[in-house]
């Protein structure tokens, strides 16, 4: 006769398993950790070290006349530069003019592409009649709009926002157009199966699966909306490192040039963190590298 074991024995014995397990598993969690700190570690010093030897060299070939110091500037003299400008301020009065320029087109970009990429997978129809359009606004050097921007808005705070906004839409509304059309046929049909209507399909399951996309967009986007501010500040400008950056390269100052575009990267740098930071806050079910 086959006796059966009492149900709370054997509870006990899982959680006993279970209160063994779980120092094993914090361990293993911990190794990971490491090893994931230490890949990471790794990385920022092989980047460093590159960067170092990179101007290290620069800075030797530009001492010994190899290149022109006066083509190429050097680390030193860059330096030098972005000191005064930290001195005089400007540093960040230029940095914070051409940011906020870069930030408000960038959300006005994304919010009115995305907006209109993820409307379109409402009809088909419509999507294939403005393919055309979509492309053809696309394929227009942003430069070229430059002067049109400028008749229609202006040479104050409006143009740059504009310049910005129009570097960053297209690319927002492709990409956001991309990812609501890459959804499964059968997620969706098996929504429709159990009744939801064709507004809760895309509040439900087309914008959060088009997320991944969308901030795919957002860190590509970045870059776009700061050329966009860049360009304005060119055409017009009293304010602004695209400003500051014309008006060394018309002097011919190479190095304060340079300096002007090193603090162009450490805002795009800051930007790209920021969306980052943004990315991992609405999407914490997401694996991040």
């Amino acid at each position: 006769m086959k006796h059966s074991r009492n149900p709370t024995l054997v509870a006990g014995e899982a959680g006993a398993t279970d209160a063994l397990d779980a120092p094993a598993q914090h361990v293993r969690r911990r190794r990971r950790l490491l090893r994931d700190w230490r890949g990471k570690l790794g990385v920022a010093v092989c980047q460093a070290g590159l960067l170092a030897v990179l101007l290290g060299l620069w800075q030797y070939a530009t001492s010994k006349q190899a290149v022109s110091a006066f083509l190429f500037g050097s680390p030193s003299q860059i330096w030098g530069f972005l000191v005064q400008m930290e001195q005089d301020g400007s540093l960040f009065h230029d940095a914070g003019v051409t940011g906020m320029e870069t930030l408000l087109g960038f959300v006005l970009g994304n919010l009115i592409g995305t907006v209109l990429g993820l409307s379109l997978w409402y009809s088909r129809f419509v999507s294939k009649v403005m393919q055309p359009f979509i492309v053809a606004l696309g394929s227009i050097p942003i430069v070229a709009l430059a002067p049109i921007v400028i008749i229609w808005f202006g040479t104050g705070l409006p143009s740059k926002i504009a310049m910005s906004t129009l570097s960053v839409v297209v690319v927002a509304l492709v990409i956001a157009y991309k990812g609501a059309t890459g959804i499964d046929d059968d997620q969706i049909n098996l929504m429709r199966t159990l009744g939801a209507a064709k507004r809760q399909i895309f509040m439900k399951l087309v914008i959060p699966a088009s997320l991944r996309d969308i901030f795919a967009g957002l860190k590509l986007t970045v870059g776009f909306a700061l050329i966009g501010a860049i360009l304005g500040e060119f055409m017009s400008s009293s304010d602004g490192l695209g400003h500051a950056i014309f008006k060394a390269g018309s002097l011919y100052i190479i190095p304060e040039v340079f300096a002007g575009v090193v603090v162009t990267i450490a805002l795009a740098l800051f930007l790209s963190f920021l969306v980052g930071r943004l990315e991992r806050f609405l999407m914490p079910w997401h694996r991040f590298d």
